[in-house]
């Protein structure tokens, strides 16, 4: 019973630092990088799709992202996603091939960036702890059905505290290595 509250908690707190890393991938540093932009909602036929599942994303070289969509029909309506998105970036299309060149970022925009992924790491430890609240209240639950003992419950306390620092630490570790990207120049 500890062993299953154990592997949701690690199944859990792994999803978050899953989803912090998918969103410094979003975050840009100044380098081309395709998923800056394939999660882009454009307008196919009526529905919302990611930019990635009509055109090709691909890199040119470290600052101009390269679009090539699959229908020629889809070029202004790319071209109207990227510039009503916030990432401020400029697309230039030749035929049906749309370039994005990225800017050098400014410091103050570098500082900026930093800011938000701080936000975003913590929002992320916040969701681990939440994790280790949830799963620390079933084990709780488990000892007032007298499912298990004080004893279990206290060792479970502990190893789920450990699961958390070690994911609270992977996501310090990321960030850290994120903000050292941004600053660079």
């Amino acid at each position: 019973m500890l062993e299953d509250l154990k592997k949701d908690a690690t199944a859990r707190m792994a999803k978050c630092v899953q989803t912090f890393l998918a969103d410094l991938k979003k975050m840009r540093t100044g380098r081309a990088h395709p998923s800056l932009v394939e999660h882009l909602k454009v307008d196919y036929y009526g529905s919302d799709v990611p930019l990635s599942q009509v055109s090709n994303i691909t890199i040119e070289d470290a600052r101009t992202i390269a679009i090539t969509p699959w229908e020629k029909t889809m070029v202004q309506v790319i071209e109207k996603a990227i510039h009503k998105s916030d990432l401020g970036l400029t697309p230039m299309t030749a035929g049906t091939v749309i370039r994005v060149p990225l800017p050098p970022l400014t410091e103050e925009r570098r500082r900026d960036i930093t800011k938000v992924v701080r936000q975003d790491a913590e929002n992320a430890r916040v969701a681990v702890r939440n994790v280790r609240r949830d799963v620390l209240a079933d084990a709780k639950e488990l000892l007032k059905e007298k499912l298990i003992t004080q004893d279990d419950e206290k060792r479970a306390e502990v190893e789920i505290q450990k699961l958390t620092d070690k994911h609270v630490a992977e996501i310090d570790q990321q960030l850290a290595a994120k903000e050292k990207e941004i600053m660079q120049v």
